[in-house]
């Protein structure tokens, strides 16, 4: 296998990226006459190396002298945001929809999953909401994509949460179906996250 062959392979491994995006990609970067592949590559070295995960919501944030993030060290409501990835957690950020704190799931629960615990952090979603710091928490809404696997997850997540949720009196609520069947988080506008906030389901089916 060549060395462009190779750099194809590795870019295959990004999210979204099949085959043939992969070899003109690879193809573009050997092409490139200035140094963007070495800019690329230092990129990537320094976003990984000035980037943690935050114990508390599971994303990535900036290497600070604190042990939490941003966000989860700031005063907000008494509410967690429940998510799929980093990337939906930054859409809702910015849109200002939202005011209360967040945990990235780490993705969602294929249907069919034997082994769901090892595709998601739901250990750590349940440690976090045993968390003294959360005791006043009223609210864990659940957000993901309106599709066969996002609902699956959904269910998955009720089921291991409604026990706890049940003793401390925390509602457990989805987002209203301002999402369209098969729409994603990360590509919906201002408005149908604001009414998908605003509008949430308190009952789960």
């Amino acid at each position: 296998m060549n060395e462009i062959n190779t750099l194809a392979e590795y870019l295959r491994e990004l999210p979204g990226i099949g085959p043939r995006q992969a070899k003109r990609l690879a193809y573009y970067l050997v092409r490139r006459t200035d140094d963007l592949a070495i800019k690329l590559s230092d990129a990537i070295r320094k976003a990984r190396t000035s980037t943690v995960i935050c114990p508390d919501c599971q994303r990535l944030h900036t290497k600070t002298n604190a042990t939490l993030c941003d966000i989860c060290n700031s005063e907000r409501d008494n509410t967690i945001l429940v998510l799929p990835t980093d990337t939906d957690l930054d859409h809702v950020e910015k849109t200002d929809t939202y005011n209360g704190y967040y945990f990235v799931l780490g993705g969602t629960v294929p249907i069919l999953e034997k082994e769901p615990e090892k595709k998601v952090r739901i250990r750590k979603l349940i440690s976090l909401l045993e968390n003294e710091k959360h005791n006043k928490l009223s609210e864990i809404i659940l957000a993901f994509n309106a599709n066969p696997e996002g609902d699956n997850t959904l269910q998955y997540l009720k089921d291991k949460l409604t026990p706890i949720c049940d003793k401390r009196n925390i509602f457990i609520s989805t987002l209203a179906r301002g999402l369209s069947t098969g729409s994603e988080l990360e590509y919906s506008d201002k408005n149908t996250l604001d009414n998908a906030l605003k509008y949430r389901i308190h009952d789960i089916i």
